[in-house]
């Protein structure tokens, strides 16, 4: 990129058809060199780059959010269940940000990954998994699969209270974390009271009267060009709005100090440390280019009609995590007591592949064999020292016997020479 001109990048790296690049890596490449500042919408999984700005939380801003709601609990230990089946890898990337910040708190993580696009998937394997691992269970995939695997989990007796689940539900079609249990068939009744044991962790929830405006502006402009989706204004919609406010902010600051539109670094420098109003709420950028993420948790605040409102929200900038005053939190009370008291040992830690621990069955055949490799070493043992003992007395039997034998002859003996 020629010095003496600049660029902004308003980029989306969701992008599918690279399965271990994206999109954002050619823009970011040209920002390695100054003066081009980026201004990049969706978390990248990659360090940030010194032009690199994102306008959305990095997958390590989930990882912090987790953090202040399970000290709100008091938990520890927990089980990553996540979909690893599409070119972006979101899931695989937000749970990787999860890892790092409970491994770096020293938790007690175990880790599963399953492809939710193959055939041969079986939904109750994976729920009779979780039942090897930790009783708090952080998920991501699609709607769909989580619904089935609650009901999976409702039917082998997992939604009574022992287990907690949660859903991150950022990539989505319903990308604000609609997370509803409905779907209109046979199985609503069963998915209302799976659901109770299941929050969803979302992007900030708003209610500015700007957001509302901006939503309808939005889904009128879009079924204008003959499209009907069922997530018109999404974080990646409200990420590009926010990254164009923010460039046009700093633009301005940088004109008004008498510098140049050219100049890249000003920009950029303008970019950070600093909080503006977004079309959702307050956007903050830290010193390294991030945004700080806020998020809210969504449950069910009443199992009989089961409706499902926000909870709680965590706020980044502040790192804190505050149950809303005005609805009837679940989980007697805001605190969900977990017997976190079993020790369970997984053989993998990382998200980087699929669960190798063993499977139930081996654990199993494993248990059995130890104790019928027991049984017999102690029925040897038994037979052995019986046996021993049999021998001995036997032994001093028959030397008791010859004893006798070798007395009556000499007596005999004594007898017929005195007769003589």
């Amino acid at each position: 990129m020629p010095s003496q001109t600049t660029g902004t990048f308003l980029g989306d790296e969701t992008g599918a058809g690279q399965p271990c690049s994206h999109p954002a890596a050619v823009p970011s490449a040209c920002c390695l060199h100054p003066p081009v500042p980026m201004l990049q919408r969706p978390p990248s999984p990659h360090p940030p780059y010194s032009h690199l700005t994102r306008v959305a939380p990095a997958y390590a801003k989930i990882g912090e959010m987790l953090l202040a709601l399970f000290r709100h609990h008091q938990w520890s230990r927990a089980t990553l269940l996540y979909s690893d089946s599409n070119a972006e890898r979101s899931c695989y990337f937000a749970m990787e940000g999860v890892h790092v910040v409970f491994q770096e708190e020293a938790f007690h993580m175990a880790v599963h990954s399953f492809d939710e696009s193959s055939r041969h998937l079986d939904l109750d394997d994976v729920v009779r998994a979780l039942q090897t691992g930790e009783r708090v269970v952080i998920m991501c995939a699609s709607g769909d699969t989580i619904r089935n695997i609650m009901l999976a989990a409702h039917r082998q007796g997992m939604t009574n209270g022992d287990y907690a689940f949660f859903n991150i539900e950022l990539f989505n079609s319903s990308s604000y974390g609609n997370g509803s249990w409905r779907r209109g068939d046979k199985h609503d009744l069963e998915a209302k009271k799976a659901y109770s044991y299941l929050q969803t962790v979302t992007l900030l929830r708003t209610v500015k009267p700007e957001f509302e405006k901006f939503s309808l502006e939005v889904k009128s402009s879009v079924q204008k060009q003959g499209l009907h989706e069922d997530d018109y204004v999404n974080m990646f919609v409200e990420g590009f709005h926010d990254a164009i406010l923010l460039y046009a902010l700093a633009l301005q600051e940088v004109l008004k100090f008498g510098f140049s539109k050219k100049d890249g670094e000003k920009i950029v420098q303008q970019t950070r440390n600093r909080t503006y109003e977004g079309i959702a709420g307050q956007v903050s950028i830290d010193a390294n280019g991030d945004r700080y993420g806020d998020f809210s948790v969504i449950g069910m605040t009443d199992p009989e009609t089961g409706t499902q409102e926000v909870i709680g929200d965590y706020y980044g900038k502040q790192g804190r995590f505050e149950i809303r005053s005005n609805v009837k939190y679940p989980w007697n009370h805001g605190r969900l007591r977990l017997d976190e008291s079993r020790v369970s040992e997984h053989t993998n830690n990382t998200p980087c592949k699929s669960s190798g621990g063993l499977g139930e069955s081996a654990v199993t055949g494993i248990v059995v064999g130890a104790l019928l490799g027991a049984g017999l070493l102690m029925a040897f043992y038994f037979f052995r020292k019986k046996y021993r003992i049999t021998i001995e007395r036997r032994t001093r039997q028959e030397e008791c016997n010859m004893g006798k034998h070798r007395q009556l002859r000499e007596d005999s003996i004594r007898s017929h020479f005195s007769a003589a």
